[in-house]
């Protein structure tokens, strides 16, 4: 049902084509990203809905933040803003861009999937980011579902140690997050470490560096689907 709904969003959008405005100083391109940004991206949908919550002490997650959201996260005295969805020149960006650099927020951006895992060096470097960003800071992707839970629970488990079973709450449905689908892999993938944490007490970045093979979690996760993946070490 998820995937045909999602299926048929996307073929509204390809049939609607509005297009993105580049340069946010022409009135007209200005007029062309809001409307992206509301249409095309959804914003209109995250008015009210912000699926904002903290993670851990000075660690924030949300969904894409409007400009005007972006001014409540500066009040509250959040300094920085980590974009999972990568630097991208489409609307949501370059407001995004726009409001950071007015607010004196900084911007950091780096790009995740909902439906598909992270190479070892996106790990790595994610990894490097957290143990830099100056906090409080809040991480973000366009809806605060996927791939804002799987970076938060990487947080967890990264700086602060915890427990995979614990940091995996962080991808749970009452942020939206739908683990029957696709973006199922995520859960997945904090699954799969379980288990070789389990068998051989490998610490997480140690088995990204040396054991994770993006492939063959991507792999174990259809068999998952299919009843044939066993989580027993």
């Amino acid at each position: 049902m998820f995937k045909t709904l999602h299926r048929r969003v996307k073929d509204l959008e390809r049939r609607l084509n509005i297009p993105t405005g580049r340069d946010l100083s022409d009135p007209e391109d200005r007029r062309r990203a809001t409307w992206h940004f509301h249409l095309m991206d959804h914003a209109f949908l995250r008015v009210l809905w912000t699926n904002f919550y903290p993670v851990t002490d000075g660690v924030y997650r949300s969904n894409q933040p409007s400009p005007q959201r972006l001014h409540r996260y500066a009040k509250l005295g959040i300094k920085t803003v980590l974009n999972l969805r990568g630097n991208t020149p489409l609307s949501y960006y370059l407001f995004e861009k726009e409001a950071c650099a007015k607010l004196g927020m900084e911007l950091i951006d780096i790009k995740f999937a909902a439906r598909s895992l992270p190479t070892p060096e996106s790990l790595i470097a994610l990894e490097q980011v957290f143990r830099t960003i100056p906090k409080p800071f809040v991480m973000h992707c366009k809806s605060g579902a996927d791939r804002a839970g799987f970076a938060s629970a990487l947080y967890l488990m990264m700086i602060e140690g915890r427990p995979v079973d614990e940091a995996a709450r962080q991808l749970h449905w009452r942020f939206i997050h739908l683990k029957s689908t696709d973006t199922g892999v995520l859960d997945h993938f904090l699954r799969f470490y379980a288990r070789e944490h389990a068998r051989s007490g490998i610490a997480l970045m140690d088995w990204v560096r040396n054991g994770y093979d993006r492939d063959e979690v991507t792999r174990s996760f259809r068999d998952w689907q299919a009843g044939k993946w066993s989580a027993q070490p």
